[in-house]
């Protein structure tokens, strides 16, 4: 499965510039290849990022989560996210799974993952959770 430029590039972006606050990828079936899918905006929220994702369809994405720990210090991590709506088709399923590896070794600077099925597994509390 190949990357386009454009992927590495935005994700660098998102990284070192802070001019998005997520990234959703999808894979292009046609050209086997993994594509830029939305960016959102520095002000989005999660709530705007969890419903950016299509209901039954896979993606991959990138968000940006500033919090602020116990101690009272503001942090960022980067999280990876997989989705994969039980409602989507085996084959795309199947797809995303086997490429997900070699597309998130691609994206050098990501903190933690997370995989999901459901929007409830990819709620604002486990995310905090696991930033902590």
């Amino acid at each position: 499965m190949a990357v386009s430029d454009e992927c590495k590039l935005k994700f660098q972006e998102l990284k070192s510039k802070r001019s998005f606050r997520f990234i959703t990828f999808k894979i292009n079936e046609q050209t086997q290849q993994v594509v830029v899918d939305r960016l959102g905006q520095p002000g989005d929220t999660y709530d705007d990022f969890t419903g950016s994702m299509p209901d039954s369809e896979c993606r991959y994405a990138v968000f940006d989560f500033d919090f602020t720990t116990d101690e009272n210090c503001q942090k960022s991590k980067i999280f990876f996210i997989s989705w994969s709506p039980d409602t989507s088709r085996v084959r795309s399923k199947m797809l995303y799974a086997s490429s997900k590896d070699r597309f998130k070794r691609e994206l050098d600077g990501i903190q933690l993952e997370l995989q999901a099925t459901d929007p409830s597994e990819m709620s604002m509390d486990i995310v905090k959770a696991r930033a902590l």
